[in-house]
């Protein structure tokens, strides 16, 4: 374990909040709101421990598998222990738990929220920390590590291990020759979708501050909004743009959960392969099968088929995505319905997005190689290679993706028992939907409770945890548990002469 890296890493990441605090900071100061310590002093605290951090460079700056884990994990859990203040020193959320579950929510995109009444906030010189509230979502759905490695220069291509510990999904490649300029690219497409639907929202009628507000959350697959009724609001109070609204939100939370890689081709005008993606075409079949059948199936509730696509479009683009904007109440849907959401809750958006879930990728996986064992029961000796979009998949893949499914599955099981034991859980749908709703990043609680806020306080570090295991997909946590993690033993490998020409 190479100590000296991991501490000049995560002193640039503590230096990189700090910064991205100082925005926050600005609107709190635009608005001419009280709340302007609760950024300065975290700020303060955390460009001394990074400038401390970085006085001195590492003799050696290369990054290795287990030093990227280690710097995702732990870099994640500085920034959202420090990300929790301002919500604390403004008084917001006055308890540091309940500000770190919030803070937590919001660095993974999961959009679980303590807050019942959002409003009163929003309309009571609140707005430069809800700002930062729903930014830590943009924050993080690209991750905070990858933004680091695109404008500040780091160690060599080593940079793929902690790009690959912290970018969601069972494969990560690169799109151009090295990792600083991939990451550059990313965040340039993320950026320019995030501009434009905030140009789109504004241009609408929507003013600008929830226009960004509500981009953020719909980039990052987050779902913060400062209404207590979410998108849905628009539609309470009668504005005349309010289907515009969830239209143009609808198509970018759609949008925010394709692989990002496949947009960089279409900037390459590589339609053909982009869109011959199969993980592309299960995506939007998904997405075209469970809209056509919540429509159908609430149609009896709303009389109005117009309504009942309108309602069930925009439900299954927000969990799909796992960004959980809501325009409805989803505890008013038939059972069927409600089904099919938590379906969509555990199947998540593209690997390679800024979505959450199980990852679409994973099930091609998963449902291929039960293809190929049934052929292999008729064809006991065939070699059949598992292969996706026309490329066989690395056999480490297929390993990475079955144990991933076994620890997720032990992970869900677990927290919905020990979530069973806290009383204000109710039933056993509040307990799972709300335990799948944060390790799956998601947000929208099925069942007795509209929010997080009753929870006991072990119920919430649970939460919290399962939030982090969800965004960092498992391994990078867990794997700060082992202790051989931690040992500073070279392993000895046997170096293999290559075999003499004939």
């Amino acid at each position: 374990m190479k100590f000296n890296s991991i501490r000049y890493v995560l002193s640039r990441i503590l230096l990189a909040e700090a910064a991205l605090m100082m925005i926050p900071l600005c609107v709190t100061l635009i608005y001419h709101e009280k709340s302007a310590l609760a950024f300065i002093i975290p700020i303060a605290a955390l460009a001394l421990l990074g400038l401390l951090g970085g006085l001195k460079a590492p003799r050696d700056p290369e990054i290795y598998a287990r030093d990227g884990l280690a710097i995702v994990s732990l870099s994640w859990f500085l920034m959202s222990m420090f990300g929790a203040l301002p919500l604390v020193i403004s008084g917001m959320i006055p308890n540091y738990i309940d500000a770190l579950f919030e803070t937590v929510s919001g660095f993974t995109t999961s959009g679980t929220t303590i807050m019942p009444e959002i409003e009163k906030f929003f309309l009571g010189g609140f707005k430069g920390v809800l700002f930062w509230r729903s930014f830590t979502h943009w924050i993080g759905g690209m991750g905070v590590l990858v933004f680091v490695m695109a404008i500040l220069p780091m160690s060599g291509n080593r940079n793929m291990h902690i790009m690959r510990a912290e970018v969601p999904g069972p494969e990560v490649g690169k799109l151009v020759s090295k990792i600083s300029n991939t990451a550059k690219i990313l965040y340039g497409i993320y950026l320019a979708l995030t501009v434009i639907e905030a140009v789109l929202l504004w241009a609408g009628g929507m003013p600008l501050y929830e226009a960004l507000i509500h981009s953020f959350g719909t980039a990052g697959t987050g779902g913060f909004s400062v209404w207590d009724a979410s998108i849905g609001h628009y539609a309470l109070v009668g504005h005349p743009h309010a289907l515009y609204f969830e239209m143009v939100i609808s198509a970018f939370m759609l949008l925010f959960g394709v692989n990002f890689n496949l947009f960089y081709f279409m900037l390459l005008r590589q339609f053909k392969a982009a869109f011959k993606n199969e993980e592309l075409k299960l995506y939007f079949g998904i997405v075209a099968l469970a809209t056509g059948a919540i429509a159908v199936n609430i149609l009896h509730t709303v009389n109005n088929f117009g309504e009942a696509l309108r309602q069930s479009v925009f439900q299954v683009s927000s969990i799909i995505t796992t960004t959980g904007y809501g325009t409805v109440d989803l505890n008013t849907w038939p059972s069927f319905s409600q089904v099919v959401v938590i379906f969509l809750m555990f199947l998540g958006a593209m690997a390679g997005s800024t979505g959450g879930g199980f990852k679409l990728y994973r099930i091609l996986i998963l449902c291929k190689s039960a293809k190929n064992e049934l052929k292999r029961l008729i064809h006991p000796n065939a070699v059949i290679p598992l292969k996706i979009d026309g490329k066989t998949v690395e056999e480490k893949t297929v390993h990475g993706t079955y144990v991933y499914f076994v620890i997720y599955s032990c992970v869900l099981i677990v927290s919905v028992l020990l979530i069973g034991i806290d009383p204000v859980s109710g039933d056993f749908t509040t307990a799972f939907s709300s335990t799948l709703s944060c390790l799956n990043n998601i947000g929208p609680i099925i069942g007795g409770q509209s929010n997080f806020a009753g929870f006991s306080i072990a119920s919430k570090i649970l939460f919290t945890f399962d939030m982090l295991l969800g965004r960092l997909e498992i391994f990078p946590i867990l794997i700060l548990f082992s202790p051989s993690m931690w040992m500073n033993k070279k392993s000895k490998v046997k170096k293999i002469k290559p075999p003499k020409a004939a």
